[in-house]
């Protein structure tokens, strides 16, 4: 008798995996990450999605590390690329009064929580893994698990994975529980 496999669909918001990477002083493999959730979920993953906002969004969309993000293992983890753009943000320091620019996301999280329900309410998944550690996210996960019923599983960092999103988690996957598999 066979048992059956939930669907399983993985979402990542890109900056935060990378701030991930970043903060440890050391990257990981996106191909050892997904082998890793594969392993942990105890079977494949329908659908993987990686979502992440750029200056030119078109022209980074054809990049070799976005190339080789969405080819099929063993080669890469077989993605789907969703790029959007980056916004100047003008800000001025409260105390020393220098006006300076910065590059913030625009969209991606939007963009999440709405790839999140539309493949929920469209019976693409039964289980969601979601690599992203914002507690903007509460609203749609709640309504995804709550109103949907489906599964939610957070992998994230411990020390930036929001609580808000924490309560909801079916199961957490910690990535510093992973470093030994991901890391470059």
């Amino acid at each position: 008798m066979s048992i059956s496999h939930p669907k399983t669909v993985w979402i990542a918001d890109a900056a935060y995996l990378y701030n991930y990477g970043r903060s440890r002083g050391a990257g990981f493999d996106y191909l050892k990450l997904k082998n890793e959730l594969v392993r942990q979920n105890g079977g494949p993953l329908y659908e993987s999605y990686y979502l992440n906002a750029a200056i030119d969004p078109t022209a980074e969309a054809q990049s070799a590390f976005h190339t080789w993000i969405k080819s099929a293992a063993p080669k890469g983890p077989q993605m789907r690329v969703q790029m959007y753009k980056l916004k100047d943000q003008h800000n001025r320091c409260p105390s020393c009064g220098t006006n300076f620019d910065r590059h913030v996301q625009k969209g991606v999280d939007v963009a999440i929580a709405t790839l999140m329900i539309k493949l929920a309410t469209q019976g693409v998944y039964d289980r969601l893994i979601l690599s992203a550690g914002d507690g903007d996210f509460e609203d749609a996960i709640n309504y995804v698990k709550s109103d949907l019923r489906k599964e939610i599983w957070l992998n994230g960092a411990q020390t930036t994975l929001s609580v808000d999103l924490q309560c909801y988690a079916d199961k957490v996957l910690w990535l510093e529980e992973m470093q030994a598999a991901i890391d470059k």
